[in-house]
């Protein structure tokens, strides 16, 4: 990657990184909170004939994994375009 400039490269790493740790929040929150804290409260609810907390502990918390893969590659897709480091 080249930068024009030192702060364009600090502004997008900033941004990469923001992105990278709300991804992270959001893959903590759905795999522990959900799969193993609250499973109990989750759990009182069903969802397509299983409890929930059971339901995200097998296979929400994949689904949500694989969707954030897809909103990573697309975000830093764009920030590539944004910060004019894309590939072509």
């Amino acid at each position: 990657m080249a930068f024009e400039n030192n702060d364009k490269a600090k502004g997008y790493w900033s941004e990469n990184l923001r992105l990278v740790l709300g991804l992270l929040a959001i893959w903590f929150v759905v795999s522990y909170v959900c799969g193993i804290m609250l499973v109990d409260t989750l759990n009182q609810v069903h969802f397509m004939g299983f409890k929930l907390g059971f339901w995200f502990a097998q296979q929400g918390a994949m689904y949500v994994f694989v969707v954030l893969i897809f909103v990573y590659a697309a975000k830093a897709n764009a920030l590539d375009k944004k910060y004019n480091v894309h590939e072509d």
